[in-house]
């Protein structure tokens, strides 16, 4: 598996950082990952604005040359990886900026006749690594599953990802949080896992 990294924090000194230690640590552990890339986006200075009017239009954004680079690498991976806290029941405004510019209609969808598109990025899978300070199961109870529904259905089954799972972590900020056997259980996990087909 070719597999992306996208990491949305901002602090290099944070648990988000140790996580993304540990998924690299296993990863590289790993003989069916062959290739790794990360994607910093606040070390890469990603601009999440998006940035549209008369002269340059939302429905061009495909074609856009600045986020070239970031397409390619959509387009090569085959395991595509987030990292980020939730904050207010959704993921940061860096990360969605980078979604609402790079998962563009003619690169991740198509439209076509019907209430649904034609997602451009079947066969991908998806794991998405988050963390909160409130308890794990808070967005179930309190927000009806909402940053799962967010980012499963309205996202990557939107663009054709189908093959999408969660590490949601909640109480990280609480000394009886257990960081290290979540930061353990996602090393474990990438130093494990050998296809898409497994969840």
């Amino acid at each position: 598996m070719n597999t992306l990294v996208i990491y949305t924090y901002p602090n290099h000194q944070s648990l988000n950082y140790a996580f993304l230690q540990q998924i690299l640590k296993g990863c590289n552990e790993n003989p069916y990952i062959t290739e790794l890339q990360v994607l910093d986006l606040y070390e890469e200075k990603f601009d999440p604005i998006l940035h549209f009017h008369e002269h340059k239009r939302r429905r061009d954004m495909y074609r856009e040359p600045n986020l070239e680079k970031y397409r390619e690498q959509l387009t090569w991976a085959d395991q595509i990886v987030f990292i980020y806290p939730i904050w207010w029941g959704r993921p940061p405004a860096m990360l969605l900026g980078y979604i609402d510019q790079l998962f563009a209609s003619n690169f991740a969808y198509r439209d076509k006749k019907g209430l649904f598109p034609e997602g451009l990025l079947k066969g991908k899978s998806v794991v998405c690594v988050s963390t909160m300070k409130g308890p794990t199961n808070y967005p179930l109870f309190w927000l009806n599953n909402a940053h799962k529904v967010l980012m499963r259905k309205a996202l990557f089954n939107f663009v054709g990802i189908k093959k999408v799972k969660f590490f949601e972590f909640g109480n990280m900020e609480s000394k009886k949080g257990g960081q290290q056997k979540k930061l353990e259980k996602v090393y474990q996990y990438f130093r494990q896992c050998q296809s898409p087909k497994q969840f």
